[in-house]
């Protein structure tokens, strides 16, 4: 999947679980949703982009991805 809307779609994700009262909450949401919904392939391309930097994903969307559990690619 192309990695741009992967960003934005993460980070649109990450805009819902803004108004979470602690960054922890935000962070958590994330991450369950990302493990939860994304499929494994679209997972491990968006944790290789975070652990680069990440640049345009927001900090707790960035923090959530770096929590990932990704699979090896098969």
């Amino acid at each position: 999947m192309n990695l741009e809307r992967l960003v934005i779609m993460a980070n649109d994700i990450g805009g819902f679980f803004g108004g979470e009262p602690t960054a922890e909450e935000r962070i958590a949401g994330v991450s369950n949703h990302l493990a939860k919904f994304w499929d494994p392939r679209m997972r491990r391309q968006i944790v290789a982009y975070a652990r680069e930097g990440g640049a345009d994903l927001s900090d707790h969307v960035r923090a959530a991805v770096l929590r990932l559990d990704v699979p090896p690619k098969t």
